[in-house]
């Protein structure tokens, strides 16, 4: 390792005089990628906000080269050549990959008018490097998910850019994708860029990482090198215990002999749900597993009344469900957890309290008003029984971790009582920690009763959780499986690519 190219030293924050970084010391040394991991609430994205101007430290100095930097302001950042992936996306749906790469930055002709053709060039240049089949000129809107994760990151590399942070970039994305964004990394190592690399992905960190900060509470556990360090010691780093075994699989009893709580019958919808038909027995978990675009997300938006259906039916405990809406599904006994919990599962600038109650406003209403005492009561419960980390059930849910926020989604559908309930990537972007309490929480409703139908992207969480697994491809089922059948993660991931 030669000159560090960034320093942070003795960085302190506090939000409402409750401290979240604690004299929190981070280095990074040219053409690095540095590995930065730790449980939710741990202080990783504050610490990378902090350097990218989107908060100030309340204490600490920053260098970049040996010089020190004030960075107060994203352009403060950009100027000193610092660009961040957030976890959360930045794009505006509403208009097209080329756009939302090169907005504030685009070409403009001799005459001073925006030259869309040659911002759409130099994209369409740009995401071939990536190895990205993505078209310039398509809405982001129309994208899933996985290809706004690849839009955020050519968004990012598009700039001038020698410090590359990125959070959780994998998240979203399928093998393939990830293994086209690891090989361009290292070419990107290759030219001296250095990288900050956040995920809670273990394999990923020893794949691509040369060395590992860990964080706890706002503070430094440890920094070392990735080749001098393995998996157990980093897990026990980051929940200060030894780690639980949530992910290995846990045969359950339930039974086949009675109606299943939910059926789908020959469900079409659009060009990604096609003749699907399946079927949840109470107290059954049924995985949907497929690569990206094979329909996954959109059979449940299906389901639940979110995106029209062309044909086929939807029965509840044998009761066909004329399904036209959410509040059809709602009112049907169905609750689904969405794939992006920031824009579809929460309002952010509302506190726990408002978050929990929003589905049940019907059942804690005293005449026309809330009765507050009666979702007081009911919000500190669920805080409680899911462990929920805030402060009171009146702070805003933006200032929670991620792990607390996705718990808060599935607290408020669990309010409901909902017979079915429909899981889109339920731990998506939370650390090992939260990830294996909300595994916990999701047999733990399959054992009171309810059917449960989970998307996962995570190989490893889908088959820790699933009694059958549904494979799709191309919108049709097109293997279902025991889950006692399956003997490893590669064979699943073979019958998922199609072998």
């Amino acid at each position: 390792m030669g000159q560090p190219i960034l320093e942070m030293n003795g960085i302190n924050k506090a939000f409402n005089g409750i401290p979240v970084l604690r004299d929190v010391e981070f280095s990074l040394e040219k053409g690095e990628v540095h590995a930065l991991m730790g449980g939710n609430g741990a202080g990783k994205s504050t610490l990378m906000k902090i350097l990218t101007g989107v908060y100030s430290a309340d204490q600490g100095e920053i260098y970049i080269d040996g010089a020190e930097v004030s960075i107060n302001s994203f352009e403060d950042a950009q100027k000193n050549k610092i660009s961040m992936i957030f976890q959360e996306f930045s794009l505006i749906p509403t208009l097209t990959v080329s756009q939302n790469i090169y907005l504030g930055r685009e070409a403009k002709t001799a005459y001073g008018f925006l030259d869309d053709k040659e911002n759409e060039r130099k994209t369409e240049q740009l995401l071939k490097e990536l190895g990205v089949n993505i078209q310039p000129t398509e809405l982001v809107q129309n994208l899933g998910v996985g290809y706004w994760q690849m839009t955020e990151i050519a968004k990012a590399l598009s700039q001038d850019t020698k410090i590359l942070i990125m959070d959780e970039p994998t998240s979203s994305l399928t093998k393939s994708e990830t293994e086209i964004l690891f090989s361009f990394i290292n070419q990107l190592k290759a030219k001296d860029y250095s990288i900050i690399y956040i995920s809670h992905r273990m394999d990923e960190i020893f794949q691509i990482c040369d060395r590992i900060t860990i964080m706890r509470d706002g503070r430094n556990v440890i920094t070392e090198a990735c080749a001098e360090t393995d998996m157990d010691s980093v897990i026990q780093h980051i929940v200060g215990a030894e780690f639980n075994k949530a992910f290995e699989w846990k045969e359950r009893s339930y039974r086949t002999d009675v109606a299943p709580v939910m059926e789908i019958r020959n469900l079409t919808s659009g060009t990604r749900v096609r003749d699907i038909s399946l079927s949840v027995y109470p107290g059954e978990i049924v995985g949907i597993a497929g690569l990206m675009g094979s329909g996954r997300t959109e059979l449940l938006r299906a389901i639940f009344g979110i995106d029209p259906k062309e044909s086929g039916e939807v029965l509840v405990e044998g009761r066909k469900q004329g399904i036209k809406n959410v509040q059809d599904a709602i009112e049907a006994g169905l609750a689904l957890i969405p794939e992006d919990r920031r824009m579809q599962g929460l309002v952010l600038q509302h506190s726990v309290k408002d978050n929990m109650v929003l589905p049940i406003l019907s059942k804690v209403k005293k005449r026309i008003l809330l009765d507050n005492k009666k979702a007081n009561d009911i919000s500190k419960r669920f805080v409680e029984k899911l462990n929920i980390k805030t402060d009171n059930i009146f702070k805003q849910v933006n200032l929670l971790s991620g792990g607390n926020q996705q718990k808060i989604v599935l607290a408020k559908w669990l309010a409901n009582e909902p017979m079915v309930l429909l899981l889109d990537e339920p731990t998506i972007g939370v650390d090992i920690g939260a990830k294996t309490e909300i595994i916990e929480i999701i047999r733990e409703m399959a054992d009171s009763g309810k059917g449960i139908i989970v998307v996962s992207s995570e190989l490893s969480e889908l088959l820790a959780l699933s009694d059958r697994v549904i494979v799709l491809h191309e919108g049709c089922v097109k293997k279902e499986l025991s889950r006692m059948d399956i003997k490893s993660e590669e064979e699943l991931q073979y019958a998922i690519q199609g072998f």
